[in-house]
């Protein structure tokens, strides 16, 4: 039986690389496995609301998002 949980509002951390083949490839790290694809950024995004969606679905992965609470997120690129 399909739960009826909405999520309104919730800011989830979600990683985008253009790839060689200039597909937009995007990864949400709370989840393992949580990545998806697209042709356009928005396309890709979509796509990864769409991945988080089925996950909200298990008991465990509802738990993850209701524990998250970050008080800061950023993203930094080094050159090695």
């Amino acid at each position: 039986m399909k739960k009826d949980v909405s999520y309104k509002n919730i800011q989830l951390p979600v990683f985008v690389e253009k790839d060689e083949d200039s597909f937009y490839v995007v990864e949400c790290p709370l989840f393992e496995g949580c990545y998806s694809q697209g042709n356009t950024l928005d396309e890709a995004l979509k796509n990864i609301k769409e991945v988080i969606g089925l996950l909200l679905e298990e008991k465990e992965n509802e738990e993850v998002v209701s524990s998250y609470h970050p008080r800061e997120l950023s993203l930094h690129t080094i050159t090695i």
